[in-house]
């Protein structure tokens, strides 16, 4: 038996070859993401200021602009440093920074999930009053629309806002931070090591 045991765990270690693996999907994942965030804040910068500034409607944040220009260029540089592999621990930290700032100004009144549903764990009362809203709306679907073709992409759901994802795309940029971009697929191994050749 611990012969098996033994084996298995040198089949498991074998495995290590691959470990680059790990860095470039977080990266590559991680890439339409902040792309399309950082590209849509750049599509109408004066309008991600003014969120941003505003304490009645938006964000409250101090320094709007320097705000909405940092997040903007962290996000949309971020996404072609990531796809690249090119200062991904170095990117990492503004970007973590930003995800930081999404959790406590933005999604944190929502609690955690993302997806309102009443039957998964943390849920708050704004979840729970998501079910009856949903099953009126999908009655007044079925009744009045072609509820068929309405749901044939998906069902339909309640956008809870919650801190989920962000927390997701944090903990992943974290990783990133200690592990890197990986080796063989990112221009930051071929930089170090043909530096430190020199």
């Amino acid at each position: 038996m611990l012969t098996l045991l033994n084996r298995l765990q040198d089949c498991l270690d074998a495995a290590r070859r691959l470990d680059f693996l790990g860095p470039l999907l977080l990266r590559l994942y991680l890439v339409p993401i902040f792309w399309m965030a950082g590209s849509h804040k750049l599509a109408d910068i004066g309008a991600t200021a003014a969120w941003f500034g505003n304490p009645d409607w938006g964000l409250g944040l101090p320094f709007p602009e320097l705000l909405a220009w940092a997040a903007a260029l962290s996000e949309t540089g971020g996404a072609l440093l990531l796809l690249f592999g090119l200062g991904v621990r170095w990117i990492s930290l503004p970007l973590m920074v930003t995800m930081l700032v999404a959790i406590f100004a933005v999604h944190w009144p929502y609690g955690w999930q993302a997806i309102a549903d009443g039957s998964a764990p943390f849920v708050n009362e704004r979840v729970l009053a998501s079910a009856e809203k949903i099953a009126r709306a999908r009655e007044i679907l079925k009744e009045h629309g072609d509820y068929d073709w309405l749901t044939s992409s998906g069902k339909l759901v309640v956008l809870n806002n919650g801190i989920e994802f962000a927390a997701t795309y944090l903990l992943m940029l974290i990783v990133l931070f200690f592990s890197g971009a990986g080796r063989w697929l990112s221009l930051d191994y071929w930089l170090a090591k043909a530096l430190r050749k020199g």
